[in-house]
């Protein structure tokens, strides 16, 4: 039997007193908790907040919805709020107080949904569940809010403003349409191969890429490295220094090529025969890889292969396809061999180093098969650099990329660009010419410009718009008279009643004379007279037969006592 001081010495001990239920209501109180963490203002709402969870909730589902209809309506322009930098610092303030204001939502949450009277071990339950959900709010807009930062980096470290770029070359923006008179847009794409061991800058790879405004459709002009003769415009200044070409009048000369253009010419002219610019190599370049293509380059991007391993190291490596054996390292005119090799299969998987090697190794193969190497490696790098790939690694791409990427394209033209990406990438179609030395009538040494202008004016046409066929005539089997649908003007016959059984051949298949007219005749009379009424038929009646005795239907049986007749014949 329990004392009244029972109760107050239990409660004494170490474990306070726990009315029964609380653990249910622990429970439910935490599910409720993490329910109004991913539906804010649901929690709230449930803990008698009403109001304020609604609007809460509301302001929640309406952001989600209109990002979801933004997404489906305008996706271009929500892609290019990727590289507004404006809007990017805008949210590496604005993600962080967000994340805040979501973790205390959380915890205010918990403290109005649990019970009053908790032990030890729920009060830390509570807490630690607390704290996981908190941090599954508040990591990932953690990430994003330093994501948007090294992007805001990046961009204003490789695209600057308009204002800020000095270009002698550079073309007119138009920022609320840049494509508005402008059919094709030329891009020089330049892989320089400078490194710790080199002087200066050459330009091993140059590709003009050729895209159209409209539809998307791309062509990819390859330019041997050892290119000679490279001309100037006329009306350009470089042309009064370089009358014939870039050429010292010997076609073999090293120094006098296409990868020669971008370090010799601004140390043979004076630093502002194009006015103010900020790099004249590429300028010069520009110039004359535009004057030997009939193309008006607009923009260059020149990505330094020195530290193209350091990209494809921070994408985690590259898989391409191997054809040969591939030398590491070694020169074929010094007769240094090299220090190792790729070996050929299919899916080599390939670090920053071996990359590098594979785009840029010359013993034992010529430059025309290195260049179909670059554009297999930058495709693959391309190919492989998937949206989880990126942002598991963004922050080490980003720092990459800001120490081997430059160009001259300001930042007021990158909205139109990614638009213009994503129609050559939904429905432009791509071709490529590769000029090679003794191919198609091209020699490195002797080029003939002229014949390289036919074939990419040709390329470059622009394609006719599609057209709506003319429907398709009608046509029938040769031989076979049309049948028309006009109806006859004197109606047939009438078909057959069914009182009437058809003839079992048709007139007309019989021959000609004899009984066919007559039978005709008559089949035209009987189905012109009037159907005749049916004849009544006699009502049949129903014979009850006659009842009779028993003694009469067996009068024919032998009978012990005599008849009727016999008795009435006895009687007197």
């Amino acid at each position: 039997m329990s004392t009244p001081g029972s109760r107050s010495e239990a409660s004494a001990g170490s474990t306070a007193y726990v009315p029964a239920g609380t653990t249910h209501a622990f429970r439910r109180s935490a599910l409720w908790t993490a329910i109004g963490t991913y539906l804010p203002g649901l929690g709230l709402a449930r803990a008698g907040r009403r109001r304020t969870g609604a609007i809460i909730l509301g302001v929640f589902l309406a952001v989600i919805a209109g990002l979801l209809i933004w997404a489906l309506v305008d996706s271009r322009s929500l892609l290019t709020l990727a590289i507004n930098t404006a809007f990017l610092k805008t949210m590496v303030i604005v993600l962080p107080l967000l994340a805040l204001v979501w973790a205390g939502v959380v915890v205010v949450t918990h403290l109005l949904l649990r019970p009053r009277r908790l032990t030890n071990l729920q009060r830390g339950l509570g807490a630690g569940l607390v704290g996981v959900l908190c941090f599954t709010v508040t990591a990932p807009m953690a990430v994003a809010a330093r994501y948007s930062f090294d992007q805001s980096q990046l961009v204003d470290t490789i695209f600057r403003r308009g204002d800020s770029i000095r270009s002698g070359t550079a073309p007119g923006l138009d920022t609320v349409d840049p494509w508005r008179n402008k059919p094709r847009v030329n891009l020089l794409l330049l892989g320089g191969d400078a490194g710790k061991d080199r002087t200066g800058t050459r330009t091993d790879t140059v590709i003009v890429a050729s895209i159209d405004t409209r539809t998307g459709d791309t062509v990819l002009i390859s330019l041997p490295r050892n290119t000679a003769r490279m001309p100037f415009p006329a009306n350009s200044p470089l042309s009064q220094y370089y009358p014939d070409g870039f050429t010292s009048g010997d076609a073999d000369d090293q120094e006098f090529m296409l990868n020669s253009i971008y370090d010799n010419v601004p140390q043979n002219v004076p630093a502002d025969v194009l006015g103010p610019t900020d790099d004249l190599g590429a300028d010069a370049l520009k110039l004359s890889v535009g004057e030997a293509t009939g193309l008006k380059i607009d923009y260059y991007v020149l990505v330094q292969l020195e530290g193209f391993h350091k990209l494809v190291d921070a994408l985690g490596g590259v898989t391409v396809n191997i054809n040969t054996w591939i030398a590491i390292g070694g020169q074929t005119d010094l007769g240094i061999k090299p220090k190792g090799a790729l070996r050929p299969g299919p899916n080599q998987h390939l670090n920053g180093d071996q990359a590098l090697w594979y785009a840029r190794g010359r013993y034992g193969s010529d430059d025309f098969q290195r260049m179909d190497r670059q554009r297999c490696v930058i495709d693959a790098v391309i190919k492989q650099a998937n949206p989880a790939n990126m942002l598991t690694r963004y922050e080490a791409v980003a720092r990459q990329s800001k120490d081997i990427v430059k160009t001259d394209m300001p930042q007021e033209i990158l909205p139109a660009m990614v638009d213009l990406s994503l129609r050559v990438k939904n429905g432009g179609k791509t071709r490529s010419i590769v000029l090679k030395h003794g191919q198609d009538g091209f020699l490195s040494n002797r080029p003939d410009f002229e014949l390289i202008r036919q074939r990419v004016a040709t390329a470059t046409k622009p394609r006719p718009a599609p057209t709506t066929p003319p429907p398709a005539p009608q046509t029938q089997a040769p031989g076979r008279p049309r049948r028309s649908r006009r109806p006859p003007r004197h109606p047939g016959p009438r078909p057959p009643s069914p009182r009437h059984r058809p003839l079992r051949h048709p007139p007309a298949r019989r021959r000609r004379g004899g009984r066919a007219p007559r039978l005709r005749a008559r089949v035209r009379r009987l189905r012109r007279a009037p159907r005749p009424a049916p004849r009544p038929r006699p009502r049949r009646t129903c014979r009850i037969p006659a009842r009779t005795n028993r003694r009469s239907r067996n009068s024919n049986r032998p009978s012990h006592r005599g008849s009727s007749d016999e008795r009435s014949v006895a009687e007197p």
